[in-house]
């Protein structure tokens, strides 16, 4: 005979839970949330904690009992997850509608705005790094998986390809901030 708590026990006995508490586990939480994504997470979640806790799992009548409670805490836990990432994601847009109402409506900025859409987007990837997230030529490089001499190659092409479609629309002043240059 085998120890219970041996890896085939083990096994065999979550096995057995599984198949005997499975429908009643799946009808709780079909009953407190609407997603069927949600719904096939929180019974993952719950029946991951029934077999790393499989020693804690009381046996007979009291096995479902268990499992609900485990249910009713994933389903906690997914709660307050999905309410942290719906109100980060409400952040995130309030912040990019405000920086988006923050840049100047004039026709500089337009231009730059399409002169950089029409950028590759390894360009436009080349030009952020150095311009937004203001990295140097070595950091730049790293986060490329690239040499420094080629990311800084990377970089003098992009500037170039953007002053380029900038002198067509009369903006060579954007591309002096761009540079970091003043006049």
């Amino acid at each position: 005979m085998q120890d219970p708590r041996g890896p085939s026990g083990a096994r065999d006995r979550f096995e057995a839970l599984y198949l005997a508490h499975y429908l009643a586990i799946h009808r709780y939480v079909l009953r407190r949330t609407e997603s069927p994504d949600d719904i096939a997470d929180v019974i993952a979640e719950t029946f991951l904690v029934a077999w790393r806790r499989l020693d804690s799992v009381p046996a007979g009548e009291a096995t479902v009992l268990w499992l609900y409670g485990a249910a009713r805490r994933v389903l906690a836990n997914h709660r307050r997850g999905e309410s942290r990432r719906t109100a980060l994601a409400s952040r995130l847009r309030d912040e990019l509608a405000a920086g988006r109402g923050t840049m100047p409506a004039h026709s500089q900025a337009e231009a730059v705005h399409t002169a950089f859409a029409t950028l590759t987007p390894a360009e436009r990837e080349v030009l952020a790094l150095a311009y937004w997230e203001q990295l140097t030529g070595p950091q730049i490089a790293k986060v490329l998986n690239c040499s420094s001499t080629a990311a800084r190659l990377r970089l003098y092409r992009a500037r170039k390809r953007l002053t380029r479609l900038l002198e067509t629309t009369d903006e060579f002043h954007v591309i002096s901030v761009l540079r970091g240059e003043t006049r």
